[in-house]
């Protein structure tokens, strides 16, 4: 008899196919499988997705999102996985990137995020000539996270000059930055929350030629500042590549934000106090806007309903109320309940909403897709195991009807106490 081991080709397709039900078994039988977590490289904790699900009723391989099966207690878990992040100090940096992120909220954006990665990037670069990034952030701010986004020295500026809509006073401020510190690079967000102004502003006062529109920079030895940017241009129609300039408007997804390790983000300070300045721009405050006359690709605030709401009157004053722009899913607008200008998801119109609260909705591949971006998504449903729940940063099990009843007594209540108040 041969002793030759003969390959079992149906044995190896399962081995690379991960969804189905015997992959991990037939992993453990060749000798192929892997341990479910371990520590990486950098000292961060790794997890093998391989390892990570469960069999369905169906006998297809589900991926568990929930982190139940990890052993995972939601904010304890995340205070776990940050202490393992390693610690990073740079005492004597051989030169600065700024970074000025919008803080739409009082909090980093996803954008703001993706700028402080790039910076990183360029610190990086050279392990014989380390730099340091610094973020400068303008009035109150709710982060607590500067450290994990890759921030070595962080100057906040709160003075009543630069607090809302300033942006002489806070010109101003970041041509003292410059005069104390020379930054190699200035980073800012491309957008129409604040960063794609105060950019074209200060690349005037610094006269600096800017770079608008970035979405990719790669290292290139043959260019002065060892970097080359790719950027949008006529009408976001065509890409231009140029040497990256110290000024730059990156667009959002220009890199990938810090996930590996924590920074000081020490704090700093001027060298002197902002000096008062009589300004030519007096901010009135914010002008009130209709939210159903946002459209959906620009609003913050978004309440989507889906086939699980049934009062949609009640639906209707609860967006009213909240002051959020009106979404839907697909199987709302196909029931005619909403307009199809309302629809959110891949099919429809991908939404970027600082908060996505999605009434009724269970999450179907699409409608995942399309909010994706959002930075914070609440869940309202009566399913505690569909999709949506396990995507949701907040999720909130029970009858929508009732919980928005709810939520707008608390709110008409707190708006009334307040106009007693005053």
């Amino acid at each position: 008899m041969s002793d030759i081991k003969r390959r079992d080709p149906r044995k190896e397709w399962i081995s690379r196919n991960r969804l189905h039900p015997q992959h991990l078994e037939v992993l453990a039988e060749l000798g192929q499988g892997a341990a479910s977590e371990w520590m990486g490289p950098n000292g961060v904790l790794r997890r093998n997705p391989h390892a990570i699900g469960f069999i369905g009723p169906n006998g297809i391989k589900r991926i568990d999102r929930s982190g139940a099966q990890q052993g995972v207690a939601g904010a304890g878990a995340s205070t776990s996985t940050v202490a393992q992040k390693p610690l990073v100090e740079i005492d004597d940096p051989a030169f600065t990137v700024v970074v000025v992120p919008d803080m739409a909220g009082g909090r980093l954006s996803g954008h703001d995020r993706d700028l402080l990665g790039l910076a990183r990037r360029f610190a990086d670069a050279n392990p014989d000539e380390q730099g340091a990034v610094v973020a400068v952030i303008f009035g109150s701010h709710k982060e607590t996270s500067f450290d994990e986004a890759g921030i070595d020295r962080l100057l906040h500026l709160d003075s009543p000059g630069v607090t809302g809509y300033a942006p002489e006073a806070r010109l101003g401020a970041l041509a003292m930055v410059e005069q104390a510190w020379a930054p190699r690079h200035w980073l800012l967000p491309d957008s129409k929350l604040g960063g794609g102004e105060m950019g074209r502003r200060l690349a005037a006062r610094l006269g600096e030629r800017p770079a608008t529109g970035v979405w990719h920079v790669e290292a290139d030895a043959e260019m002065p500042s060892g970097w080359r940017c790719i950027a949008r241009g006529a009408a976001e129609s065509v890409d231009i590549q140029r040497p990256l300039p110290r000024v730059a408007l990156a667009l959002a997804e220009c890199a990938e934000p810090v996930s590996e390790t924590r920074h000081a983000a020490a704090e700093l300070a001027l060298p002197q106090e902002l000096p008062s300045m009589l300004s030519r721009i007096e901010d009135l405050g914010q002008v009130p806007v209709d939210p159903s006359g946002v459209a959906l690709s620009e609003a913050e605030f978004i309440l989507s309903a889906g086939n699980g709401v049934k009062d949609w009157e009640g639906f209707h004053h609860a967006a009213e109320v909240l002051g959020a722009t009106e979404g839907a899913s697909r199987v709302a607008v196909d029931d005619g309940f909403m307009a199809r200008d309302r629809q959110v998801g891949a099919t429809g119109t991908w939404v970027t909403a600082r908060v996505y609260v999605a009434v009724g909705i269970s999450g179907a591949i699409q409608h995942l897709q399309g909010i994706q971006t959002c930075e914070k998504v609440v869940a309202i449903n009566m399913d505690p195991g569909c999709d949506m729940i396990k995507r949701a940063d907040l999720a909130v099990i029970g009858d929508s009807a009732r919980i928005l009843e709810a939520l707008v007594t608390l709110v008409e209540q707190a708006r009334e106490e307040k106009r007693d108040a005053a």
